[in-house]
């Protein structure tokens, strides 16, 4: 791929770009969100923050978005400081080895510092082996083998009423 000029800053209220992922993780029928749940989730009540990579070296009329990172914070009882949890990390394919997807680790690295974080942790799906290598090799991280992730949702959530 040829070198693209990017650059990245948090996610405004009038920014969604999510439909993209969904299609690449092979679940576009599985998005719930709508703009009014993520304008009230990421910037009224911030549960979550996001980070936009465009085109261009600064923000034009004609940057197009090609990437984001969705994140939260968490807290470690082992370290007894907060971590970072990103949720979503997204480049469209045609940007994909172009530096998005390290850049987007610095500025999550930059903001984990800022914060005293101790952990960045992230989920990848089993069968994507390039983003996998890319984490391994790339960033240097370590596959967490012995977690299995757990998940409730909605049907599962309203039957933990039983144990009130």
């Amino acid at each position: 791929m040829a070198s693209t000029t990017f650059h990245i800053r948090e996610a405004t209220p009038n920014d969604i770009l999510i439909l993209d992922l969904a299609t690449y993780e092979k679940e576009p029928e599985s998005v719930k969100a709508t703009p009014e749940l993520l304008r009230k989730n990421l910037f009224e009540t911030p549960y979550a923050h996001a980070l936009l990579a465009f085109t261009g070296e600064t923000p034009t009329a004609e940057s197009q978005p090609v990437g984001l990172a969705l994140y939260f914070f968490n807290f470690s009882t082992w370290t007894g400081r907060p971590g970072i949890y990103l949720e979503d990390l997204y480049v469209k394919p045609e940007f994909r080895a172009g530096g998005v997807g390290k850049a987007f680790f610095g500025h999550l690295g930059k903001i984990a510092q800022e914060k005293n974080c101790g952990r960045l942790d992230w989920s990848v799906l089993k069968w994507n082996q390039p983003s996998i290598d890319f984490y391994e090799k790339r960033l240097g991280a370590k596959p967490m083998s012995e977690w299995m992730g757990m998940r409730l949702e909605e049907d599962g959530i309203e039957s933990l009423k039983k144990f009130l």
